[in-house]
């Protein structure tokens, strides 16, 4: 129970402060995402950058974290959190306290990068201190849009115009104080920001910015008090009833409706750009509803995608790296390959069009009969999607299992189930009670009687902008026990059940755990001689963090490479002293999952697509995949020990749960090893044969017969270009 301390089954006492509240962890892990926007080292874009990424992180969790807490609070106020026995109003004060202390960090870091930008012949317009000349043209911009600023004007017993969430506002207080009126002038419609260029010098003009300077004379027959620019963040936490819904005809369309459902949804939290008097405050706030504890006024724009705009000399970003598009097998030879090898790629080093390739090449091969797959979040015009619907139309049965509740992704996939079947693709959705977030692909084949399969895993989305911003992993293989799981999962999704227990995959939720607790108790029978290492993104499990602690006090050693939420605190006296959390903060997004067991050819390794939440182990359909070949293995070791000898970007958690950076590891960055490791790996079909004799010369290849090589892949990229056309316009 929470608030107690509980016995693990080695009989030692688990006392609570060995854990931290989830939220509180991924606050803190935030907040390392912010201190990058702070790093000298750091060119200046990305570090702009990296502040943006903080404020976008910082939204979706108010919008989800503080909106499930809210709910909580409301329904189940004295049901504490499991792992820090904190209840749900505590968790709420506690992450208003850290946002506001982060805050000043921000605005800190902020005010550091403007200055900076500024000593670039680039600024971000200040309206406070405006130049005549800069005055000038920034009226002929608010010229441009005046027409498309649509003030709205209510007195005081007046309800409210709906702000939407996420949408930017100018608020304008008018008349007398005692009389005031309040004027509502939505940006949404309106680009972001607007640039221009003097002398040399590139001049940013943040909309918002820009129209509440020219108020006046937007509302030149009204008196202006006082003005400022604000917006609201809803509780993003809708919810339906799952089993009632899954039977409704039209899924799609009660998925559109809880779209609709949370955009009105109750504000978690109001963000106000300048300074307000009381009065004018205090009437805001009560007009928007929001509790004043929730209420935040900043001096950072709350849009900084302006960054896109800035025209800067290329040492301001980081050296250009991109993904490696050759790994030495075209288009009609991964088939031939993989029936002989397990295929390992690495994202972003390697690029996501090998797997596009090979999606391609089983549509086109005459003994493919059916391609499953599972699709979670897709790019806005993916070459996935039309690859599937090429495959479809070339008389192949694809089936395309579409969660349609990925969180903030559902219109996105909604219009996909629709192109995926107009394309001849057969579509279902997720389960009633679980969302189908692996990422699973089984392409079968019959030739000659014989049936045999081909199957994927991955750890992340089938996405290939992700694909170029994620570190992530995808295993390839041909063994047949792998291919007659994956269908069986497969068979269970198409009648709406949960996949059935398997071994040679780990699939969530009947798999995923109690194979992770096995491979500890495997370790955990080693004593000393035990080895853990996990990269995952995050950790708050109850019994998986129960079991590490037991290994722990048995002398395994356990190294945690954990990206977020750690709920786990390592090195504590007596419970974790053989625990050791670390996490990589760089140019991309850590989102591999390797789960490894053992050293030496004891080692057992795994990757797929779940972590050590709650949600992955028991609320999930997840899937996991063992690496078994020698050169799989060794590809996934020099992951784990790039991210040992990180010393450059990465963070060790202490016993207090605070993380400090690791110093004076310069050219250490386990991303930058990775990528020149992984970029330059490359497979073969040939394989080489020690003191083979040389083969005779060949004869000489005809003109005729050279041209149509160099036809063929011309050809196959037209068809590749005319199905992204049709899917996509």
């Amino acid at each position: 129970m929470a608030g107690k301390d509980k016995k693990n089954k080695g009989g030692a006492v688990a006392p609570e402060n060995v854990y931290i509240n989830r939220e509180l962890s991924w606050l803190a892990f935030n907040r390392r995402v912010l201190l990058e926007a702070a790093d000298p080292k750091v060119p200046l874009l990305e570090r702009l950058k990296f502040l943006m990424i903080y404020q976008s992180n910082l939204e979706e969790f108010y919008r989800v974290r503080i909106g499930i807490l809210t709910h909580r609070a409301m329904l189940a106020p004295d049901k504490a959190d499991p792992v820090s026995g904190m209840l749900p109003e505590a968790q709420i004060k506690e992450a208003l306290r850290i946002t506001r202390e982060q805050q000043t960090l921000m605005e800190s870091i902020w005010k550091d990068i403007r200055d900076e930008l500024h000593a670039n012949k680039v600024d971000v317009l200040d309206f406070r201190k405006i130049s005549k000349v800069d005055e000038l043209m920034s009226k002929k911009l608010f010229g441009d849009i005046r027409d498309l600023l649509i003030p709205q004007i209510i007195a005081q017993d007046q309800p409210l115009p709906f702000l939407w969430n996420g949408e930017t506002n100018i608020v304008a207080f008018l008349g007398r104080p005692t009389e005031m009126r309040l004027c509502f002038i939505p940006l949404h419609r309106i680009p972001a920001y607007q640039s221009f260029e003097i002398d040399g010098c590139q001049k940013i003009v943040p909309t918002a910015l820009l129209v509440r300077h020219f108020l006046p004379l937007l509302l030149k027959k009204e008196t202006i008090i006082q003005s400022a620019i604000v917006d609201v963040t809803r509780n993003a936490d809708v919810f339906f009833s799952s089993r009632e819904d899954r039977g409704d005809d039209d899924f799609r369309h009660k998925v559109s409706g809880m779209l609709s459902k949370r955009k009105r949804e109750m504000p978690v939290r109001v963000r106000i750009y300048g300074k307000l008097t009381d009065p004018c405050r205090a009437l805001l706030i009560r007009k928007l509803r929001a509790p004043e504890e929730r209420v935040f006024t900043q001096t950072v724009p709350f849009d900084l995608s302006f960054r896109s705009c800035i025209s800067l000399p290329a040492e301001f970003k980081y050296p250009d790296r991109k993904p490696a598009r050759d790994i030495g097998l075209k288009k009609g030879e991964y088939f031939e390959y993989i029936q002989k090898h397990d295929l390992l790629m690495s994202f972003p080093f390697q690029s996501m069009m090998s797997f596009v390739d090979l999606i391609y090449e089983a549509a086109d091969n005459p003994d493919v009969r059916t391609i499953r797959i599972t699709l979670y979040r897709m790019s806005g015009s993916s070459k996935i999607a039309a690859a599937l619907a090429y495959a479809a139309d070339q008389g192949k049965d694809v089936l395309c299992l579409l969660e349609l509740r990925a969180r903030f992704d559902e219109q996105n996939n909604i219009d996909y189930s629709e192109m995926l079947e107009d394309a001849g693709c057969r579509v279902i959705y997720g389960l009633p009670e679980h969302k189908v977030h692996s990422k699973l692909c089984v392409i079968t084949l019959e030739k000659d009687g014989v049936v045999s399969r081909i199957t994927q895993v991955g750890t992340g989305n089938y996405n290939e902008v992700t694909g170029e911003q994620y570190t992530d992993l995808s295993l390839i293989t041909a063994r047949e026990e792998v291919g007659l799981e994956a269908k069986e999962a497969f068979a269970a999704l198409e009648k709406g059940e949960i996949p059935p227990e398997a071994h040679s995959l780990w699939i969530a939720p009947l798999t995923f755990k109690p194979r992770l607790l096995e491979m500890l108790d495997r370790e955990l029978e080693k004593g000393e001689n035990g080895r853990v290492a996990i990269k995952a993104n995050a950790i708050n499990n109850r019994e998986v963090m129960e079991k590490l602690i037991e290994c722990s006090q048995a002398g395994v050693k356990i190294e945690l490479f954990i990206r977020g939420i750690c709920s786990l605190r390592p090195g504590v006296p007596g419970m974790t002293e053989n625990v050791t959390v670390k996490g990589v903060i760089g140019r991309w997004l850590e989102h591999s999952r390797i789960y490894s067991f053992g050293e030496g050819e004891d080692q057992r390794l795994f990757i797929g697509s779940g972590d050590m939440l709650n949600r992955n182990l028991e609320r999930r359909v997840e899937a996991f995949m063992e690496a078994v070949t020698p050169d799989t293995r060794e590809q996934l070791n020099e992951i784990l020990d790039a991210l040992r000898n990180d010393r450059e970007k990465s963070w060790l958690m202490f016993p207090d749960g605070n993380y400090i950076r690791e110093q004076g590891g310069e050219g250490t960055s386990s991303q930058e090893g990775l990528y020149r490791y992984f970029s330059n790996r490359k497979v073969s079909l040939i394989e080489e044969v020690p003191d083979e004799p040389e083969e005779p010369e060949k004869p000489a290849i005809s003109e005729e017969t050279e041209a149509v090589r160099e036809e063929t892949p011309r050809q196959e990229e037209k068809t590749k270009r005319r199905w992204f056309r049709r899917m996509f316009g």
